[in-house]
């Protein structure tokens, strides 16, 4: 990389091309050139260009019958030259190259300096994609291509059109064509080349570079300007139906796929146009209905065919395009396609269908999961239908599961019934469907479906659970599903389906499952007891109970927290008394993850309605102690005991946080009673072991307590020992934990925010903190310097209303500054300067004074932050940073450019797109 960019490089790169030279040193040579060329135009005199131009074009009749990758590069390095040189210094550069490679005195055979010349014309429009060229030449150049066209497409057509042309030469034709498209040449322009390309398609040797050039052509966004072009197009593409049927006969996927592309790229790029031009109707529904058959092309996806999931983004253009026009027209549209959206809701089922069991035990597991993602995307597709045809797809839907099974004429597969449900669920997980009076048909249905499979069954749970919301409003039809739901959770095949389901009905019902309450928790306690379920599906499940409990009395709470708890509780204190090992750790990590998930959605204080829209259910706040609390006050010695053989150990550590970090949540001031002991018990925790997790509960306790006076001295009293613990920790060398001192700087910064008066307590050393904080900002892990940035944007502004903050500052800001200025010098990753530049900002606008000596002295030194910065541009940034009070925004800007500057980057290709 240095050699190629060194001005040496100007002179090895042509010894490197000599012929006794191997091609990947060649290939060395013709890349240098190029970064050269693209990277560093303005090192060439001017004088140079011409003998610069004509040495590349020796070079390029060289190489054209020599190795193709120095060939290219050589040809890439030539279009450099002429996108700088165009349009003033060069003004017909394309022609100049077609005259240039004509030129029958060449030492080059006609076809090797054929393909040389279509290699140069292909990597040009390519180079002009990617080159790095300011806006006000790219438009220039860009126009001066656009003339230079009518230099190269007759030559194509003459080449493509030539009976003579080798097989080779036309390839690379259609690929130069392809090129020059991307460039917004206008499509009537393109018309003879396309009508070739489309002729080529018969050519199995050329199939898949037609398909190419013609795709790109019909693609770009300018294309839609030129109706009459659009519309010859059409019965082009309409003529490729029997190659597309025969190809589909003969399981040639590359045809279909190839064929399929081109139909969809004039449908999707085009349909508003289209649709646009009324009396051409019948053609455009024409298109659509090749397109239809293309989305319902024989065959499992993704095992015989990988066809069809292109054109669905397509159904999607064309119900936005009808539904986008007056209502008038958009009757006219409807009435035209809503019956071609019923065929394709049936055509989309379809595909969705399983394939017989015997078969898809053969898939392979990746082609089961994709499968499963095609199944999402068409899952998304009816939902989007469902604008367009409403409430009337659903009684299709229900019409058609009603008829499959209550036909006593054949026996229907449960790929089908899975299908139509699938479909249901689709369109319910998503749509509010309160109002459709064929929901409770379905519901009704349900318990008839003979499940023999687990993808069958799982379908019926994740349906049920989509009708949740319905449940809640229709609490009798609670009866008619309960038990399928219950009946699935001790299969572990359906584990993920029947608890999500499950925890789907506990959330919206639960003020209308007390009655069955006690049932749920025998069947939850007993899989739990079983050990059916994965960890997450116990945590979930346990999730699910918190709800379900949320609703009942106090004490039904507290007698079914009993009996669900216990013999975990017992398991516990069993596990306590053990000497650690791997297995009992997990065991109790289990249990303890078990708990917290309980206790994150167990809240019998109802805080908040739990149905938008519908009239708020609240029952009285209970008195007396929360039912959380009780247990929680139950079992803290118990998690004392355990804590104390695990103190070393961050995972248990960590669940142990957790159960209370979920209960604070969920609780808020119903948590208060256990705030003296709470704080107790982590004081004592991190004094001995200090741990991120504790820092983390400390923070949530700070959040929610720390402004109740009550409670203001225990939380006072662990912040102040959090700290010293931590001062502590950083003499030691705090370089191994990024983790405690990410938490520990977010904790400072909460504190700040809640209450400043935390920085206020004699106790709390405010200087040792900030120099602390200033040596986190150059820890290597990124989340650790973020934190420190915000715990500084959280300080700066206190400067004047907390005396010790303000003294700090004054102190020792100057120290703050320079560490920002090295971070900002290249110290830090580049993804970190707005961080970096939230503490600029603060300083500038709580510390303007002080910043404006600072930055000064600051500055001064040679080299600092960066060898590579003059005096001059030191002291720009400076008067730019100091003069932006009011615009975080500018001084963000302000940074970046500095710190490209100070990194050597600045206007290179590296921070494009920086």
């Amino acid at each position: 990389m240095q050699a190629q960019v060194s001005p040496q490089a100007w002179h090895f790169s042509w010894q490197l091309l000599q012929p006794d030279k191997v091609p990947e040193i060649q290939y060395f040579g013709a890349s240098a050139l190029h970064i050269k060329i693209s990277r560093y135009w303005s090192d060439i005199p001017t004088d140079q260009y011409e003998s610069l131009k004509a040495q590349l074009f020796t070079q390029i009749t060289r190489f054209a019958s020599g190795s193709k990758i120095v060939l290219t590069r050589l040809c890439v390095a030539l279009a450099s030259l002429a996108l700088s040189m165009m349009p003033d210094a060069w003004p017909c550069a394309v022609a100049d190259m077609v005259r240039l490679f004509q030129a029958e005195d060449s030492p080059v055979d006609g076809q090797g300096r054929c393909l040389a010349l279509l290699e140069l014309l292909t990597v040009l429009p390519e180079e002009f994609q990617t080159s790095r060229l300011p806006q006000y030449r790219k438009g220039l150049v860009r126009a001066s291509l656009a003339v230079e066209c009518g230099a190269v497409f007759p030559l194509l057509e003459q080449l493509l059109q030539q009976p003579s042309s080798p097989s080779c030469v036309r390839q690379k034709v259609l690929k130069c064509f392809s090129s020059w498209v991307q460039l917004e040449v206008p499509l009537q322009d393109c018309e003879a080349l396309i009508q070739a390309a489309f002729a080529a398609l018969q050519d199995s040797e050329l199939f898949d570079s037609s398909v190419e050039a013609i795709v790109n052509a019909i693609s770009q966004p300018d294309a839609q300007r030129y109706v009459n072009t659009l519309l010859k197009l059409i019965p082009l593409v309409l003529g490729l139906q029997e190659q597309l049927r025969q190809a589909v006969q003969n399981g040639d996927m590359e045809t279909s796929h190839g064929i399929c592309r081109i139909a969809v790229a004039l449908g999707e790029n085009h349909s508003r146009a289209l649709l646009d031009q009324v009396e051409h109707w019948q053609s455009f529904l024409a298109l659509v209905n090749m397109i239809m058959f293309c989305t319902g092309i024989p065959g499992h996806y993704p095992v015989n065919e990988t066809t069809s999931s292109l054109t669905l983004t397509f159904w999607y253009t064309l119900q936005d395009d009808i539904l986008s026009f007056e209502a008038e027209k958009q009757a006219v549209y409807q009435q035209v396609y809503r019956p071609v959206y019923f065929q394709l809701v049936d055509v989309l089922l379809h595909k969705a269908q399983f394939p017989p069991d015997e078969e898809y035990g053969f898939w392979s597991s990746d082609e089961k999961e994709q499968f499963r993602i095609y199944r999402v995307d068409i899952s998304d597709t009816l939902m989007y239908v469902y604008e367009m045809l409403g409430a009337e797809l659903l009684s299709n839907l229900y019409d058609k599961l009603g008829r499959l099974l209550t036909s006593s004429e054949e026996p229907y597969s449960w790929q089908h019934t899975e299908a139509l449900l699938y479909g249901f669920q689709s369109i319910a997980e998503t749509i509010d469907v309160n109002y459709s009076d064929v929901v409770p048909g379905l519901i009704g249905l349900i318990p008839r479906i003979s499940i023999s499979n687990v993808q069958l069954a799982d379908t019926v749970m994740f349906t049920i659970g989509a009708l949740s919301e319905w449940l809640a409003d229709h609490p009798v039809m609670i009866n008619s599903v309960l038990p399928l739901v219950l009946h699935a959770l001790g299969n572990p095949e359906l584990s993920v389906s029947s608890v999500s389901t499950l925890k789907k009905i506990c959330r919206e019902c639960k003020y209308d499952l007390p009655p069955y309450a006690a049932n749920i928790v025998a069947v939850s306690q007993d899989v739990l007891m079983k050990q059916i379920h994965k960890t997450s599906q116990c945590m979930w499940l346990m999730q699910a109970l918190g709800f379900l409990l949320s609703a009942l009395q106090v004490e039904e709470i507290l007698k079914n927290l009993h009996s669900l708890i216990s013999p975990y509780i017992q398991q516990l204190e069993k596990l306590a008394e053990e000497i650690p090992n791997p297995s009992n750790k997990l065991a109790i990590v289990h249990i303890l993850g078990l708990l917290s998930n309980l206790f994150t959605t167990l809240d019998v204080s109802h805080h908040e309605d739990d149905h938008e829209g519908s009239e708020l259910r609240k029952l009285p706040v209970p008195q007396g102690p929360n039912p959380v609390v009780v247990v929680l006050q139950q079992v803290f010695q118990l998690i004392q005991k355990v804590l104390s053989k695990w103190l070393n150990d961050a995972q248990v550590v960590e669940a142990v946080c957790a159960i209370f970090e979920k209960s604070v949540k969920t609780l808020l001031d119903d948590f208060a009673p256990m705030v003296p002991q709470l704080c107790e018990m982590l004081g004592r925790m991190y004094s001995t072991i200090p741990q991120a997790s504790a820092l983390d509960l400390t923070r949530q306790l700070v959040h929610i307590f720390a402004h109740e006076p009550a409670h203001f001295p225990p939380i006072e009293a662990l912040f102040l020992l959090v700290t010293s613990v931590t001062l502590t920790l950083f003499q030691q060398g705090p370089r191994d934990h990024p983790d405690i001192v990410d938490s520990f700087m977010q904790l400072l910064a909460q504190a700040l925010k809640r209450k400043p008066d935390l920085f206020l307590c004699e106790r709390l050393d405010v200087k040792a903190v900030f120099q602390c904080a200033v040596l986190a900002l150059k820890f290597p892990e990124a989340p650790t310097v973020k934190a420190s940035c915000g715990f500084f944007t959280e300080l700066l502004p206190r400067c004047g209303e907390v005396e010790p903050v303000g003294k700090v500052v004054q102190e020792d800001g100057r120290m703050l500054l320079i560490a920002v200025l090295e971070a900002i010098g290249g110290q830090a990753s580049r993804s970190l300067m707005d961080c970096f530049a939230d503490i600029l900002f603060a300083l500038n606008k709580h510390c303007f004074s002080l910043l404006s000596m600072w930055i000064k002295e600051a500055l001064q030194p040679p080299g600092f932050p960066s060898a590579r910065l003059s005096p001059e541009q030191k002291d720009t940034f400076s008067q730019q940073i100091l003069r932006e009070r009011v615009n975080k925004r500018r001084v963000k800007e302000m940074v970046k450019e500095f710190t490209l500057l100070c990194r050597g980057l600045h206007g290179t290709d590296y921070t494009a797109d920086y």
